[in-house]
């Protein structure tokens, strides 16, 4: 694997082994020494201009638990606030020796432009690109469905069949446009609920089914309800009358938690806005599996930190992911 920049793009075979390579490292991450020799010597750089808490943390713990150097960049403080342009930075980074680059930026296919333009040899991980993908949190939540679906016996398999809602601001979410083409890819049946106002002119293209009535879409029986954070950061205009309406048509409050089906779980990328698109109720519920999503995302990360600077080697093997766990006897 060279560069993981959508999920669009990618091949099942690829999505299915970056999952399978997440298990094992998910079985290191129980043990006393969670640390693998993996990637010692290696450099990754988090290069973040825009803020994030858990997707920088999550990466930044999956390449120290692989011994990797870690340098975080932050465009605040940095030279970027004097007007330095991606390709000066990309090629500061390239003279530092940096192996691999996780960028997040407000601009739609700023990672693309990174990965092609030859401005670096790294490997470049999206880690969130204006309103465009997020693949990493895409695969975590799909590690998360399979693993509560299958437990112990997850591995190699995919969701077909499986009923996935995603719920909210669809219009602005890079995790819900990430999500569909990767769950489209495992064969899951996506649906998406949302106010029109907050649907994609062009989500006619999308391999999924579009509703505007939360409840109706709860009796449909998802398997897995995401709920995605209303981002009113990025609101420039009045897409809904009031957020307390917002809650009441689209929320998941707790009379729509108890009308969901026994089995049904429940998401959230987060940050969470309590009371606005998630009940407390309901995200702290036992079938919530938000904090499962975080510690799953390391996993996930590491996986693919992996593939990126490791794995080029055994890419005509069948299974490198034992190799990354036999590291620890080592």
């Amino acid at each position: 694997m060279r560069h993981l920049l959508d999920t669009r793009t990618l091949a099942r075979q690829d999505a299915l082994r970056i999952l399978d390579v997440a298990e094992d490292m998910a079985d290191t991450q129980q043990r006393e020494i969670k640390k693998l020799p993996t990637l010692r010597g290696k450099t990754v750089v988090n290069l973040f201009f825009e803020d994030s808490t858990r997707t920088r943390i999550s990466f930044e713990a999956a390449a120290k638990r692989l011994s990797a150097d870690v340098i975080n960049f932050s465009a605040k403080g940095s030279s970027v606030s004097k007007g330095e342009s991606l390709q000066d930075t990309a090629q500061t980074l390239q003279a530092m020796g940096a192996d691999a680059v996780v960028i997040r930026h407000g601009a739609s296919g700023a990672p693309r432009t990174l990965a092609t333009s030859g401005w670096i040899s790294a490997g470049v991980v999206n880690a969130g690109d204006g309103t465009h993908e997020h693949p990493t949190q895409a695969l975590l939540d799909a590690f998360t469905i399979r693993k509560r679906r299958f437990g112990a016996d997850s591995r190699g398999r995919d969701l077909a069949g499986v009923k996935v809602t995603i719920v909210g601001d669809i219009l602005h979410s890079r995790v819900a446009r990430s999500n569909v083409w990767l769950l489209d890819t495992l064969g899951a049946q996506v649906a998406l609920v949302a106010p029109p106002t907050l649907v994609p002119q062009d989500v006619s293209a999308w391999p999924v089914r579009v509703l505007y009535d939360l409840d109706e879409a709860i009796a449909a029986g998802p398997d897995a309800l995401m709920m995605l954070r209303i981002q009113l950061e990025r609101m420039n205009a009045a897409y809904f009358p009031t957020e307390r309406e917002y809650s009441r048509r689209w929320g998941l409050d707790p009379l729509r938690l108890r009308a969901l089906g026994a089995d049904s779980i429940v998401m959230h990328p987060g940050p969470m806005n309590r009371g606005l698109e998630i009940s407390a109720e309901a995200a702290d519920s036992p079938r919530s599996t938000v904090l499962e999503q975080v510690t799953n995302g390391v996993s996930v990360r590491m996986a693919a930190l992996y593939l990126l600077l490791a794995g080029a080697d055994d890419l005509t093997t069948e299974d490198p992911a034992p190799a990354a766990a036999k590291e620890t006897t080592r």
